[in-house]
């Protein structure tokens, strides 16, 4: 890099626009789509799509709602020619879709354009030709005289072709390629002698669009300059005012939200932003932010995965992780904090309120994403997190105390394995810590009766020693199975344990519903207690198994740091 750019870049021109009107703009409906995926974002790959994954392509594009699809730059070669005829002559268009083909002012690629599009229902041509000034004097050597006869004089053979061809019905395009970088009056004056050679009207408009070929500026920039011509275009009424932004400086779907509200109807762009360089503007983005504003896109993406996968296997790139709304990992979150108040918002949210769920800017479900991959757990991960991960998948609630506890125990884990725990590793772990400790005791079955007024409890328990019965008696099952434990004088268990805190509820509705029970046993004075849980479908059972796990943990804890409950 130089000491001073400014030798060798200069800042592009602001746009003479004092009294603009875009800033205080507020989009309110989705503009015309215009998928280029098959034609600009082909271009830019590796491989280029072979005809049977355009036509896969193809029909996922009319899946997800597009009206228009450029299929192909026929005359640049015999494979995009032939898949236009597929489309035509195979009968792949719905009545609702027009196809778009692109041709440069050249007529033999002009005359080779309509041969292929031959019997198509309906049709958009898109004709462009450059008109920046790097462009005129160093690659084309031409005047703005020139340039501008160039456009007219091909302007005027796409009408003539078409008047012999009135079966289809035709809609004509035109792009100033490299606008963003055209000296305004002049990209003015050559659109209005296209616009004049077509004779559009409103019943029958043409499409006018400028490109950001290569983005050279901020998007307010951009914005002005659309904003401009929206106002000095001739036969406005009769004109759909398109863009079709690059990304060259990471702005093309800004540049394009600012250009909708400057007087743009219309978007071209890829899925995913793919395309040449630093790509074309993105749809998904594009019309996913339309959707968080309450704006329908009238694009569906409720099944983003899908479409995200058949993109990559059809274009062989990947969908980054962390794109916006598509990737594998933009509702994810591993920070404790965040986990935290995703945690309590899920929680919080309503159906019948607006969404408002911190650092989810819309509901995953919207785009097919289960909750289950909101949050994904490692050594960032806080107790909020692992709580979120258990109550959706098992729909256990875990006291507070527990939360903090066993959080430490899953970043322990996470820390020294370098990884991310799966929610069924992450169940397993809290399974074996709190539901599943089989040692050194185990309730094999209970029996309950009410005498005199007490409810007794036998109670039958299996050991190192083999099978054992217990018996107590108390104000209910739990304070009765209490006694049991406190009358066996277990090692581990002294008379200052006490059962402090119970706490119940279901894990799921209906007649086969089970419940989670939770149990915490305290020595007097101790502030930590020992907890244990229990799940089936009979609370009392439930009860009794959250006792013996919080029992088998204390005794665990009393034999292996000197008397000290966990």
């Amino acid at each position: 890099m130089i000491a001073n750019p400014a030798q060798k870049y200069r800042a592009a021109p602001s746009v003479a626009l004092n009294d603009r009107t875009w800033p205080s703009k507020t989009l309110t409906q989705a503009p015309i789509w215009m998928s280029t995926d098959l034609r600009d974002g082909n271009q830019s790959l590796f491989e280029p799509m072979d005809s049977a994954t355009k036509l896969r392509f193809f029909k996922m594009l009319v899946t997800i709602g597009f009206k228009e699809i450029e299929v192909a730059f026929p005359s640049a070669s015999q494979t995009d020619f032939d898949f236009v005829r597929q489309l035509i002559e195979e009968g792949h268009i719905p009545d609702d879709v027009t196809i778009e083909v692109i041709t440069q002012a050249r007529e033999d690629l002009i005359r080779r354009s309509f041969e292929a599009l031959r019997g198509a229902p309906k049709a958009i041509v898109h004709l462009y030709n450059a008109t920046a000034l790097a462009w005129r004097e160093v690659v084309f050597g031409m005047s703005q005289a020139e340039v501008k006869d160039l456009a007219v004089r091909h302007a005027a053979l796409m009408r003539d072709l078409a008047a012999q061809q009135p079966e289809t019905h035709w809609t004509f395009q035109y792009s100033p390629e490299t606008f963003s970088t055209t000296e305004l009056p002049f990209a003015l004056e050559v659109c209005n002698a296209v616009i004049e050679t077509w004779q559009p009207s409103a019943a029958h408009p043409v499409i006018i669009n400028l490109p950001a070929t290569v983005e050279a500026s901020t998007p307010n920039v951009y914005a002005d300059q659309i904003e401009w011509m929206h106002r000095h275009l001739a036969r406005r009424d009769a004109v759909i005012l398109s863009v079709h932004p690059h990304n060259d400086r990471g702005c093309a779907v800004a540049a394009a939200e600012l250009a909708l509200m400057a007087g743009a109807q219309r978007v071209e762009g890829c899925l995913f932003g793919n395309g040449e360089r630093t790509g074309n503007v993105d749809i998904v983005t594009l019309a996913m932010n339309l959707y968080s504003q309450g704006v329908h896109p009238g694009l569906d993406f409720s099944n983003m995965a899908s479409i995200a996968r058949t993109v990559e296997q059809c274009i062989a790139l990947p969908v980054h992780p962390r794109h916006p709304y598509a990737g594998d990992l933009v509702f994810t979150a591993f920070s404790g904090s965040h986990q935290d108040a995703i945690r309590k918002g899920m929680a919080a949210q309503r159906p019948d309120q607006p969404w408002q769920v911190p650092y989810l800017p819309i509901d995953p479900q919207d785009v097919g994403c289960s909750y289950e991959a909101i949050v994904r757990v490692n050594s960032q991960s806080g107790k909020g997190g692992i709580t979120y991960l258990l109550e959706s998948a098992k729909g256990w609630h875990v006291p507070r105390r527990v939360q903090i506890e066993f959080s430490q125990v899953v970043q322990a884990v996470a820390d020294t394995g370098g990884r991310e725990l799966s929610a069924s590793e992450l169940t397993a772990l809290f399974e074996s810590h709190y539901l599943q400790r089989r040692t050194p005791w185990q309730m094999v079955d209970h029996r309950l009766y009410e005498e005199s007024g007490c409810t007794h409890i036998e109670m039958v328990m299996l050991g190192c020693a083999g099978q054992q019965r217990w018996h107590g008696q108390g104000n209910g099952p739990l304070d009765a199975a209490w006694q049991a434990v406190m009358a066996q004088h277990i090692d581990g268990i002294d008379t200052s344990v006490q059962l402090r805190d119970y706490s119940e509820h279901a894990v799921s509705q209906g007649s086969d519903s089970a419940a989670m029970a939770w149990v915490e046993l305290a020595r007097d004075g101790q502030a930590k207690g020992s907890y244990g849980a229990g799940v089936h479908v009979n609370l009392v059972t439930a009860s009794l198994q959250a006792m013996v796990q919080a029992m088998n943990r204390m005794i665990g804890a009393a034999a292996s740091d000197g008397g000290q409950a966990p």
